[in-house]
């Protein structure tokens, strides 16, 4: 739609906001008036429209087929978009037009915006299904016609009230249509069937809906003193009631197609299997945090241990085994104290990188600068532990076998995400300026623990390639590519 407004219409961005308003709350004007929605917006130069967004009903058959955004009519060709721009009015004059043998009644709708009309909603139903309305048409109708008039006023949508439109009631969830003083009219079965549920043994119908809600709000807690306003419809609002054994969203729309309230519409739906679920979720988010953080103490403990045991043995060599494995559990620990602190099972890589860099670089026993370049970003668990103890073992090894006692040096790890959609892959590259590689090394089957342990992990548990290298002018390149695939980008 920006795209659109911005090529062929002469309205700005606060008109355009407005739009997007009305957009995003507009799949209720459809299902109230079981018609198909097409906004027009003049041109430019005011001699076409431009179809910018089009709406289908959940609760009735379509008038289009086909997609019609962005298509283009002459002014003329349709004379009630004329008369109601012009005008400023809702047109609905004229005969059923026929769409491959369907008859569909026509309207147009102006919407204004600060005494300016910026377009026109063309409201098309389908007339092949027309029978006898029941009450619940009737109402439906009736609602659609009061929305309408506000769109055509400037009244409706609600500046004031931007919610998130995917999660709030919809028409077919529960309607209750209020009269000026918050006394129901009607109830659709499925709101009068929520508020049963709630606790309430009679019709809805000819009571207060405010105090109704207000008495089968539980009294434990604090009480929200505003509910049997909200309920009543006075503002445009949303809330909760959590019952005993239930758990009703409300949403409350003021009606005022002439100016003052006439009455409100308060869409409504069941939401208690939906909030048991997001409950479960968050025992089972706080359930895996707190797992994750057991962990990351259990292996800081044999950390500590393992330390306690080194400093006990005389033999340089088991000593030295000690500190390493010292460095390995502690590499995993880092990874599951970030997973403590997420509430999924991914990891920014990044912060893990820089910390495992700076742990390994304390063990150098020269005067090293780690850098690291580029971004891992964001990694699922079973890749991240794995790849925090590779790069801990490269590091490790780079530092121990590529500078000797006071020597100067840099170590850089650098990081390229990339790839299609599905197949992104991850490039890590290790480069030191140090000794460099004995002569006639083999990276596929020399090297100490630390390179088996590495050459496994990367090849077998990651499913990647590991590569070992001289350096173009001295010291070590070391490279492993992994695959990512989806999810893991």
């Amino acid at each position: 739609m920006n795209d659109l407004v911005r090529q062929h219409t002469a309205l700005g961005e606060s008109d355009l906001e407005w739009l997007h308003l009305l957009v995003s709350e507009w799949q209720l004007l459809s299902d109230l008036s079981f018609a198909d929605l097409v906004l027009w917006v003049p041109t430019r130069d005011g001699t076409r429209y431009v179809s910018v967004a089009q709406m289908r009903p959940n609760t009735g058959p379509t008038s289009y087929q086909d997609d019609m955004v962005g298509h283009l009519v002459p002014r003329g060709r349709r004379p009630l978009l004329d008369s109601a721009l012009d005008e400023g009015r809702i047109v609905r004059e004229g005969d059923p037009e026929w769409r491959e043998e369907v008859p569909v009644r026509v309207e147009s709708i102006p919407v204004r915006r600060a005494g300016r009309v910026l377009g026109v909603i063309a409201r098309n139903t389908n007339l092949l299904t027309v029978r006898t309305p029941s009450r619940l048409e009737l109402t439906y109708l009736q609602s659609a016609s009061d929305l309408a008039q506000m769109i055509a006023a400037g009244e409706f949508p609600f500046a004031e009230q931007q919610g998130d439109m995917d999660v709030s009631p919809r028409v077919g969830d529960g309607l209750i249509r209020l009269d000026a003083d918050g006394v129901v009219q009607y109830a659709s079965p499925n709101a009068l069937s929520a508020y049963h549920r709630l606790g309430l043994a009679a019709d809805l119908v000819g009571l207060h809906l405010g105090q109704t809600t207000a008495r089968l709000a539980p009294s434990r807690g604090p009480i929200d003193e505003s509910l049997a306003k909200l309920a009543s419809g006075w503002a445009p609002r949303e809330a909760e009631i959590d019952g005993d054994e239930c758990v009703v969203q409300l949403r409350a729309i003021p009606l005022k197609p002439k100016g003052s309230r006439i009455g409100s519409l308060v869409l409504l739906r069941d939401v208690t299997e939906l909030r048991r679920r997001e409950r479960e979720l968050i025992t089972k988010d706080a359930t895996i945090r707190e797992i994750h953080h057991r962990v990351k103490n259990n292996l800081q403990t044999v950390a500590a241990l393992l330390r306690l045991q080194a400093r006990r043995i005389g033999s340089q060599e088991g000593r030295e085994a000690l500190e390493e494995a010292v460095r390995r559990v502690g590499s995993i620990a880092i990874v599951h104290e970030t997973l403590s602190q997420n509430l999924d099972e991914r990891v920014e890589f990044d912060a893990i990188a820089d910390r495992v860099l700076a742990m390994v670089a304390e063990i150098s026993p020269g005067k090293v600068v780690g850098r690291r370049g580029g971004r891992f970003g964001i990694l699922d668990a079973e890749v991240a532990t794995p790849l925090s103890m590779v790069l801990t073992e490269v590091l490790q090894n780079a530092l121990e076998h590529g500078f000797g006692p006071g020597e100067h040096g840099t170590v850089e790890v650098g990081a390229v995400r990339g790839g299609p959609p599905g197949r992104d892959r991850l490039l890590v590259t290790i480069l030191d300026d140090g000794k460099g590689l004995p002569s006639g090394f083999d990276a596929r089957t020399g090297g100490n623990l630390g390179l088996q342990i590495v050459r496994t992990l990367v090849e077998g548990e990651l499913g990647g390639t590991f590569g070992m290298e001289p350096g173009e002018e001295r010291g070590t390149r070391v490279t492993f590519d992994i695959p990512l695939g989806t999810g893991r980008a």
